[in-house]
């Protein structure tokens, strides 16, 4: 039986736009994530679940939630070389609270 993991990594990537390609790779990131024995924390899978992002306000209490789960994380772990409005406020909440940041292809290799 594998270890149970303990320590949380907050995975930014993009979910706006191509939301149904985005969702893949977050999952494919958090699976990356999992492998290598973290928690994977990645409110853009979980917060579209019952909020509606093209709904402003709604958009507005998902972000403002994932910036409340980032300060349970050891690392941020940003994937791709786009980095999109809300992945901007996510990198730049990582920078003020001292959250060390990762970054990788969206292929999912560290560069």
């Amino acid at each position: 039986m594998t270890a149970t993991p303990k320590e949380r990594v907050y995975i930014c990537s993009p979910y706006s736009g191509n939301t149904q390609s985005n969702t893949t790779k977050a999952r494919l990131y958090c699976r990356l994530a999992y492998d290598q024995g973290f928690v994977p924390i990645a409110p853009h899978l979980f917060y579209p679940q019952f909020l509606d992002d093209t709904v402003k306000a709604e958009r507005a209490v998902g972000l403002q939630l994932a910036l409340e789960s980032l300060t349970q994380a050891k690392e941020l772990w940003v994937f791709g070389i786009k980095i999109s409005r809300g992945m901007e406020g996510e990198i730049c909440r990582a920078k003020e609270l001292g959250i060390p940041i990762r970054n990788f292809t969206s292929d999912g290799y560290e560069m």
